[in-house]
């Protein structure tokens, strides 16, 4: 079977698209078969990635490692069972087109709460939570005090994943990995970045989550999505020397998919 990796958070503009395409096209790079798919069915995002990859490559005649996407299948309403949802046999009908072509699933979730979020959370056998180093988004995963220090209880983000959690216990299944990211993080070491650090390590030890890192901010991200390229496309379309930013950007990455410890996967780029 699969390994299924679900990328979520409720709150938009975490770098989950950007964290799915990087963890997919590096996979697909060192020969794993990757499938993927998106179930913000109104954004996008991550299918978009995808589909400008598929016309950038196409037109610039090249042939590189890359996922095999699909849309969510349509369902016909008259072929459900009783009380099924219709959301659930989508997203069943999605896996079951990847699975047998597949070492590895990339699920990217929308950045709201929705079904087909939930259920994909209960079937991750690694899930990836991208955070913005912000008591902002903190705030999804634990309610704090005014001081940031004191952790009150756990927020609207980890009772959904609890509920996973419940729910793969009770299939019999194995539990999820749960690695949070922090992500688009700033240079400066600043007292709020220290007390995001300080309340993620405690948080971790409640509620059963691995801290990783995640991506700096950084214009290249950006500048990649039009063309559907990652980091590690550059020296194929001509990139001879790396600048800087790029070569620590590439390390980033390196960090993410050894701090995921993927079955099978040895990290080689």
């Amino acid at each position: 079977m699969a390994h299924i990796i679900v990328v979520g958070n409720e709150k938009g503009g975490a770098g989950k698209s950007t964290v799915s395409m990087h963890i997919a096209t590096a996979l697909a790079r060192m020969g794993f078969r990757v499938g993927a798919l998106d179930l913000d069915l109104r954004q996008k995002s991550f299918g978009r990635y995808l589909e400008n990859r598929t016309k950038y490559l196409t037109k610039a005649a090249l042939a590189l490692p890359s996922p095999t996407y699909v849309d969510l299948p349509e369902v016909d309403a008259a072929e459900l069972q009783p009380g099924e949802n219709v959301y659930d046999r989508r997203l069943a009908a999605g896996i079951a087109a990847l699975e047998s072509g597949s070492d590895f699933i990339i699920i990217d979730c929308p950045g709201s709460h929705t079904r087909l979020s939930q259920v994909a959370h209960s079937l991750a056998d690694t899930l990836v939570t991208p955070l913005n180093d912000s008591f902002v988004d903190f705030d999804l995963l634990a309610r704090v005090d005014t001081d940031g220090r004191k952790i009150i209880g756990p927020s609207v983000y980890s009772e959904m994943v609890w509920s996973a959690r419940q729910l793969r216990a009770q299939a019999g299944l194995k539990p999820i990995d749960w690695v949070v990211l922090r992500n688009r993080l700033g240079a400066q070491a600043m007292v709020n970045k220290q007390k995001m650090e300080s309340a993620l390590a405690n948080l971790a030890k409640r509620i059963g989550f691995r801290v990783a890192p995640g991506f700096s901010e950084r214009v290249i991200f950006r500048e990649l999505f039009p063309r559907g390229l990652t980091l590690l496309d550059l020296k194929d379309i001509g990139v001879k020397q790396l600048n800087i930013s790029n070569v620590a950007a590439r390390q980033e990455l390196r960090d993410l998919l050894k701090a995921l410890n993927l079955p099978g996967v040895e990290v080689n780029f």
